[in-house]
């Protein structure tokens, strides 16, 4: 397997200021080869700390996470200059920070400053993950000189309301955890140590069972520009002007962006698989030459083998899928696209999860094996639509139903389905990605030792195969098409995918969730006619399993998944902080005049 050659670094430039539009400064590192360039430029802007490791950034041959300069240096060896900047009003840039907003004029501010730089030869390359891949593709939603290409791992939001910070129009918590973390670091608490005593005191879970937050009543309010940011990610229901944005909203500046080669990287634990399919597939459609990579991750996990209590195997490293490292292979990566090649391999590679012998390991984890496949699409061509039917008893089934029923369960706003594993980062200390049994025991908000299986609580519907007689892949997007009705005037309905093993263990695969409330567009709320059925299409996240033998294909409808989620009030609609909640009685109708289904790819 190929490996980075050593570590070179001729000169290092710390914290040039370099100005913006608005004449704030920010903070810049330049590490530059040796000889007398220029140079093509590799930039990664963060909020993190430029000159901190980030923990993603080893490989399978060497877990220990690279220092910045080191990680510098093997791009450096390979003829580029690297830049590592502070994104406005972190560590030492200038500014106030504002989560995810102004990242677009920052970007193409300093992109633009870059290519007037004498050891820069004109051509730029974005990289990096989470929100150094949001910077890279609100920047180029901006069309910046000398933008040559983009590397965008596990983020660059399409649609931030639509995966990332809301979703199905409930809001993803992991903004309130991610808030509430960084508050600390923030230069207002690093200043004001009686500040930062009380907020480290804050019991962050006791919060959360406290949900309703409001302003002023809430972890962040001893630190408002964090408080303020959250609470208008929260009281923006509607999807308007505030999120159409090129820092939040990529998907309407597709056709403004430099046709250049992209990457967009994730894991199906991952919260940006949603983002990267979406980037990937509008990039394309405009004729970008544009690459998807999906493996079997948690945010940023790509050299693991394993995602919560599950193991895919060693095959399931990006290392392993790739031929090498994830650093040579983005030298390799700049290197051709830069000298005009076209980038090498498969324009897709999928992790299809499954195949393995389904013992526990050693180290405790479940067996579930896999293999990466090869397409030139998404979903691959190899892949056939196909639906799964809801029908009596709990049925799921290749065949439409004959006969009608209605399945009732109760939504209390109060006792919500705990979240057990999914696409989650940024989630500590209350929820974790990856795959998991279904079984809320104490390591989960809400759970305990005694809490039941969520197929076993009253507030779940399930809807399950009979044991498979042959292996089933479902690879692709996913969306839940409900008939269904409530006698609250909101609810929310949601969903999980499950493969459920002989032995029962139980392993989600996706989630998804709308807040019935936009069931006919989220740019309005319109409220539910109390006991009468509408059409529902819930998204789910993408996947691809290979559903084994023996196993069952299970669906879990509820109307809570929380944390990931925040809860609805079965109220007002569009008033998701409404502190005045009820209890809500929903249903799902199936039958040949509501053909509830799960509408898939299978190959």
């Amino acid at each position: 397997m190929a490996k980075p050659a050593p570590s070179i670094v001729a000169t290092v430039i710390r914290d040039v200021m370099v100005p913006m539009r608005d004449g704030i400064r920010l903070a810049t590192d330049v590490f530059l080869p040796q000889g007398d360039g220029p140079w093509p430029v590799l930039m990664e802007r963060t909020p993190y700390d430029k000159t901190e490791p980030r923990a993603n950034e080893f490989t399978l041959d060497h877990p220990e996470v690279f220092g910045r300069e080191e990680l510098a240096g093997f791009f450096v060896g390979a003829g580029f200059a690297v830049v590592f900047q502070d994104c406005r009003g972190r560590y030492r840039s200038e500014g106030r920070f504002t989560k995810y907003r102004g990242e677009a004029e920052d970007g193409f501010d300093t992109i633009a400053w870059l290519v007037r730089q004498g050891w820069c030869d004109g051509r730029i390359g974005t990289m990096g993950l989470s929100y150094s891949a949001h910077t890279q593709m609100s920047a180029a939603a901006l069309n910046p000189p000398g933008l040559k290409a983009m590397l965008l791992d596990c983020g660059g939001f399409s649609n931030a309301y639509q995966g990332g910070i809301r979703y199905g129009g409930a809001l993803e918590l992991k903004q309130a955890t991610w808030a509430f973390r960084h508050a600390l670091r923030s230069r207002e608490v690093a200043a004001d140590p009686e500040k930062r005593a009380k907020i480290e005191a804050i019991d962050i879970r006791d919060w959360f069972g406290k949900m309703p937050w409001s302003r002023g009543n809430s972890p962040l309010a001893a630190v408002p520009g964090y408080e303020n940011y959250l609470f208008e990610q929260w009281e923006k229901t509607l999807f308007d002007d505030y999120w159409k944005i090129p820092s939040l909203y990529a998907a309407g500046f597709y056709d403004r962006m430099p046709v250049v080669p992209s990457v967009h990287i994730s894991g199906w634990y991952d919260p940006y698989a949603v983002t990267a399919v979406e980037n990937y597939s509008g990039l394309k459609a405009l004729g970008h030459p544009t690459s998807l990579i999906l493996g079997p991750w948690t945010h940023g996990a790509r050299s693991k083998t394993h995602a919560g209590e599950v193991d895919f195997g060693p095959e399931a490293t990006f290392d392993a899928g790739m031929g090498q490292d994830f650093v040579s292979w983005r030298i390799g990566y700049f290197r051709d696209v830069f000298n005009g090649m076209p980038p090498q391999g498969a324009p897709v590679r999928v992790f299809v999860m499954g195949g393995g012998t389904g013992r526990n390991l050693a180290n405790g984890r479940r067996d579930h094996g896999g293999q990466w496949i090869s397409a030139t699409q998404w979903p691959p061509e190899q892949a056939e639509p196909i639906s799964l039917y809801l029908d009596t008893g709990g049925r799921l089934s290749f065949t439409p139903p004959t006969s009608d029923s209605r399945h009732d369960f109760i939504a209390d706003p109060a006792n919500p389905v705990p979240t057990i594993g999914g696409p989650i980062t940024s989630g500590a200390p209350l929820m974790e990605g990856g795959a998991y049994d279904q079984r809320a025991d104490a390591r989960f908000f809400g759970g305990d030792e005694t809490a039941p299986a969520t197929a076993e609580r009253d507030d779940v519907l399930v809807f399950e195969t009979e044991p498979l007689t042959e292996d089933v892949v479902l690879i692709g997007d996913m969306r839940l098409v409900l008939f269904a009705q409530s006698d609250a005037e909101n609810a929310d309905f949601t969903a999980k995918l499950v493969d459920v093993y002989p032995d029962g263990f139980a392993m989600n695969l996706c989630d998804g969730v709308l807040r019935a409330c936009y069931r006919e567009g989220f740019d309005k709320a319109v409220p539910l006619v109390p006991n009468q059925p509408v059409l529902l299409e819930i998204p789910l996240y993408p996947t691809a399993n290979r559903f084994m033998n023996g196993h069952r294909i299970r669906l879990e409808i509820a109307s809570s998944n929380f944390p990931r989620f925040d809860i609805c009030p079965n109220t007002t609609p569009g008033y998701d902080l409404n502190p005045h909640r009820k209890v809500a009685r929903n249903t799902i109708l199936t039958g040949p005049r509501a053909l509830s289904a799960l509408r898939c790819y299978a190959c």
